[in-house]
């Protein structure tokens, strides 16, 4: 069971991150169940965008929260680099 942190891009083009140990499981709850998030039920459909897994709980909420401190410019650095060759 290994932990993931993710973002997804809502249906109105906004970020939303969060952490999880099932990354399907997870977006299908966002998309459709009442588990999914608060912010993103009113903003469906999401897509998944950006994800790297951690090796525990603690990494990824550390991850977290440093990427939630970025600015939108960031963030979106972020997920292009994640998507470009290397």
């Amino acid at each position: 069971m290994g932990w993931h942190v993710y973002i997804l891009r809502c249906r109105d083009g906004t970020l939303y991150t969060g952490t999880t140990t099932n990354l399907v499981r997870r977006l299908v709850e966002h998309n459709t169940g009442p588990r999914g998030a608060t912010y993103t039920a009113g903003r469906r459909p999401v897509r998944l965008v950006f994800s790297v897994p951690c090796p525990n709980r603690s990494a990824a909420q550390r991850l977290e929260a440093r990427i939630k401190r970025l600015r939108r410019a960031e963030k979106d650095r972020l997920i292009q680099s994640a998507r470009s060759p290397r």
